[in-house]
């Protein structure tokens, strides 16, 4: 294919967790032959990434600054949880972050 690098902007808008998690499936598939680089809000797509970037923005001395943060191990986890709209702290949302990671 000519097209080596994908973008896919918050693919998941309008759908839910089941459906995201087959997108996600299949942007997996995809990556198999291309770079993909996808802007979601679904947990359910992010845990199927290869490397997740957490896009952080704030304020300094009233200008706005953008970075990015990669993401592994315990701090994945965490931001799994959070996504998943619980408590990124308990046990629940972390075994529920932990298990879409072992099922990714």
């Amino acid at each position: 294919d000519a097209v080596p690098t994908l973008v896919f902007d918050e693919i998941d808008a309008g759908i839910g967790g089941r459906v995201g998690a087959q997108v996600g499936a299949k942007l997996r598939q995809v990556a198999g032959s291309h770079q993909v680089f996808a802007i979601t809000h679904l947990p359910q797509i992010a845990s199927r990434a290869d490397h997740h970037l957490l896009v952080l923005k704030g304020e300094t001395s009233g200008m706005t600054r953008t970075a990015l943060e990669e993401l592994d191990g315990d701090e994945r986890v965490r931001e799994l949880a959070r996504m998943l709209g619980g408590d990124p702290e308990s046990e629940t949302s972390l075994d529920h972050a932990r298990e879409l990671l072992r099922a990714g």
